[in-house]
């Protein structure tokens, strides 16, 4: 404890239970609003503090991971055990399911064994009611020998009783349990041999009680084996170990059984007991509501239907209605973007200064980009809540486990699978996100490596302009004059199945080179279902969301940093921007000509910085935004501009000839300057350190039938996939919204120009790069989002390089042998 107020000691509590026990509703219950979500450091696990006032002083409260038991499969057990044997918190409060003790007591008797205060908290107190189930609270308290109390956590009541109970044990000074479990008398004798032994090393004692740490020898544990070489002497760890593999030998001869299963039969054996003397259940339990909805839901053949139409709905849902909400919002999201603009604008048209690029391009466009999701990530993990609140989640990991871990993945797998893209049109950065939720580390691995195959929305539209090139839109089966089936979208859907396969063959490859060991043991719960709270689940949505955006922006803006430079360097030389500057001369004077305005007061805005700001109050016109003149500019001036931008239209009504014929020539100067905007930004990227790096890998990216142009656009989309049309659209001097990266895809003019211009592509060069773009690598969002929940670099380096190796394999094979057999 630390000293507080009043001379009071400030008091640190840990929450554990198994999951779905209501752990995290009773830690709202104690907290309120005064919590916060980080990560425990190192790992990916979250950490969920929060904090509360009790007589004068402070009580923190850490909401540990659910777990099953304290071994160290996974994560989250190693979390939650290294924090309660190393943090030694004032007490634990194990929270258990009122209708399910004999199974959750099985945490319990191991908690009881690590010897810290502790607190049984029997909840949901309401549900075990319903089903006819009556617990002795006194007699429990005098069996396990710690304090019990029941409660109700999700009725909002209780925590004041709560709160009293956590400082009535705290106070105690005999709070620590005396707690033996009787594993059986051969097992027993070996427990306190080993333990014996341990008490040898004091140091080691002091952290790791040794009747624990003797039973997680023998559970054969490998964090315990570890720590047992860490800290003994070789003379210790031999006669330790040599005890063990006695008894293994015993029992294996006598009753063919391992120390493990033994010690889980007794502990299973002594909660009936227990329980036996404190709980009274109905003698006919009737079916319960879960039992009712499992019996459609796990129905052999309507499991996959209802799951299928589950799994639809949640994708239609999140990706759908995510990104109606993320265009709704990103104009407001934009404005940082629009006010960086402002603040470091540059009055030249043609060209922008390099810190206006930097500051907005570079770093501001990059940040932006990332924020657009955020609205999508909402919803995601509003959804996700639901389904993990609600007991459904449980459900989608049993019905496809068997098939998935085939291939070393996990039922949970699923879902960040679909919103990365299974289906086309996802997004790898939720995927990965997505797979928090998973306990296998293994499969949790596997299953974010695969992540860069699927199909992410950002591709659809280059997928769109390819499949366009190869297949006529009008291509299909028809009945009665009627496409019923469209040969271009059926393609599209080949694609995800396409990847699906290849993921999953990939899969089982990593599975047994790179991320080789054994599963986590596969542990599944049906809990029953519960109604999820709107505050609970809304809480836990914003939750992810701040800390998703913590994490990322920051990392992305460095990034986005370096690969501006990469695109806007070393520059198109000094003779070249001479040259655009006299172009953008002869455009303004082409335009006074036009305009006939030489001599008159229009001259004094027909510089660049006037033609600009004309242009931008066009836009405001067509718009309604409102208008916004530069202080600088005399009345008359901005009178005269907004004549112009109005079509030489007054107030009055009356029209302005030199304003009209001004706007007129206006529309000339326009294209002018966008057509000069369009070659100078095609001979910037082409002069770029990525264009010299396409035109480099020219000789070897021609293997699979890539030119430069292409090579250029993939280097480009390195950022972020949307730049893969807006690249080829600069390339390809298409004067539109794909030249500008628009998101929503390509136009008939780009793929009428590509075709145009590379008019010797055949059917297996557009093949072969569509392959390498479907495993081509993801964004650097998502890598960023891979380093951070995988705590390491070596695994986003290589989600990022092996696509790339693979995918230009496949594509090459492609490209060659179609090639070859249709000569």
């Amino acid at each position: 404890m630390k000293t507080g107020d009043g001379g009071r000691k400030n008091t640190l509590i840990a929450l554990a239970g198994q999951p779905n026990c209501g752990k995290s509703t009773v830690f709202n219950l104690l907290t309120g609003a005064r919590q916060h979500v980080a990560n425990y450091p190192g790992v990916t696990v979250e950490k969920k503090q929060g904090r509360y006032r009790y007589e004068g002083h402070k009580v923190e409260v850490i909401d540990l991971p659910g777990t099953y038991s304290m071994t160290s499969y996974t994560q989250e057990e190693r979390v939650a055990r290294d924090f309660v044997l190393l943090e030694k918190p004032d007490l634990i409060v194990a929270v258990v399911d009122a209708a399910n003790l004999e199974r959750h007591l099985y945490l319990v008797f191991q908690l009881l064994e690590m010897q810290r205060p502790l607190l049984l908290c029997v909840n949901m107190i309401d549900v075990a009611k319903r089903r006819g189930i009556s617990i002795d609270a006194e007699k429990l308290s005098k069996e396990l020998g710690v304090e019990v109390l029941l409660i109700n956590a999700k009725s909002g009541k209780g925590g004041s009783k709560l709160k009293s109970a956590i400082d009535m044990v705290v106070q105690k000074s005999d709070a620590v349990p005396e707690f033996d479990m009787d594993y059986g008398a051969e097992m027993n004798g070996a427990v306190d041999k080993i333990a014996g032994i341990l008490k040898k090393n004091e140091h080691l004692v002091e952290d790791f009680p040794p009747r624990w740490l003797a039973v997680k020898i023998l559970e054969s544990d490998s964090e315990a084996l570890r720590l047992l070489e860490l800290h003994q002497d070789d003379s210790i760890s031999t006669a330790v170990m040599a005890e063990a593999d006695r008894l293994r030998t015993s029992l294996a001869k006598v009753k063919n059984k391992s120390p493990e299963k033994v010690i889980a039969v007794s502990r299973y054996k002594r909660s009936a007991e227990i329980l036996s003397g404190c709980v009274t259940k109905p003698l006919t339990a009737g079916r319960t509501l879960t039992d009712k909805i499992d019996a459609i839901v796990l129905h052999r053949v309507f499991a996959p239907v209802f799951l299928a139409i589950v799994l639809y709905l949640f994708y239609q849902i999140a990706m759908g209605f995510g990104t109606v909400a993320s265009d709704t919002l990103f104009p407001y999201i934009g404005q940082l973007k629009v006010w960086g603009g402002e603040i470091f604008h540059s009055t030249d048209p043609l060209r922008t200064g390099l810190l206006d690029s930097l500051i907005v391009d570079g770093l501001l466009g990059g940040i932006v980009a990332i924020l657009y999701y955020v609205p999508l990530f909402f919803i995601l993990f509003t959804l996700l809540a639901i389904m993990e609140d609600t007991g459904y989640m449980a459900r989608v990991a049993f019905i496809l486990d068997r098939i998935l871990r085939f291939f070393g993945l996990h039922g949970q797998s699923v879902l960040p699978m679909i919103l990365g893209g299974v289906v086309v049109g996802g997004c790898a950065v939720p995927g990965v996100m997505a797979t928090r939720a998973m306990k296998d580390e293994k499969a949790r691995l596997l299953t974010i490596l695969i992540m860069p195959l699927m199909n992410c929305l950002a591709k659809i539209p280059f997928f769109v302009l390819m499949v366009g090139l190869m297949i006529p839109a009008t291509a299909g089966y028809y009945i009665g004059g009627y496409q019923v089936v469209g040969y271009q979208g059926l393609t599209l859907f080949g694609l995800s199945v396409f990847s699906f396969i290849l993921a999953l063959l990939i899969a089982k490859l990593f599975s047994k080179t790179i991320i080789k060991g054994e599963s986590a043991p596969f542990v599944m719960e049906l809990p029953a279902y519960h109604m999820p709270t709107i505050g609970g689940v809304l809480k836990r949505a914003v939750e992810r969301v701040l800390i998703f955006i913590k994490k990322i922006v920051t990392v992305v803006a460095v990034v986005q940093v370096g690969v501006w430079f990469f695109v806007t360097f070393p520059g198109i030389g000094f003779h070249n921007e001479m040259e655009f500057d006299q172009k953008l001369d002869e455009a303004r004077v082409e335009l006074v000509q036009q305009a006939g305005i030489a001599g008159t007061p229009y001259e004094s805005v027909s510089d660049t910085q006037s033609l600009d700001a004309i242009l931008e109050i066009s836009k405001s016109l067509k718009t309604g935004e409102e208008i916004e003149l530069n202080s600088s500019y005399s009345p008359d001036e901005s009178r005269m501009m907004l004549l112009i931008a109005n079509k030489g239209k007054g107030d009055d009504g009356k029209v302005d000839k030199y304003g009209k014929k001004f706007s007129k020539a206006l529309k000339n100067y326009k294209k002018e300057i966008t057509k000069l905007r369009v070659e100078r930004k095609k001979m910037q990227i082409n002069d770029s350190f990525a264009g010299i790096v396409g035109h480099a890998l020219e000789p070897v990216s021609e293997i699979a039938g890539f030119n430069w142009r292409m090579n250029i656009a993939i280097i480009a989309s390195f950022a972020a996939k949307e730049s893969l049309v807006g690249t080829l659209g600069t390339l390809y001097s298409v004067e539109d919204d794909s030249a500008g990266g628009n998101r929503r895809g390509a136009s008939d003019s780009l793929s009428a120009s590509v075709a145009a211009t590379e008019s010797g592509w055949t059917v297996w060069h557009k093949l072969a790069i569509i392959i390498f773009i479907a495993l081509f690598p993801p964004c650097l969002a998502t890598i960023i989002v891979i380093k951070n929940e995988t705590a390491s670099w070596k695994y986003a380096l290589f989600a990022s390089t092996y696509p790339i190796v693979f995918g230009f394999i496949l594509a090459s094979l492609v490209f060659q042998l179609g090639t070859y057999f249709s000569a």
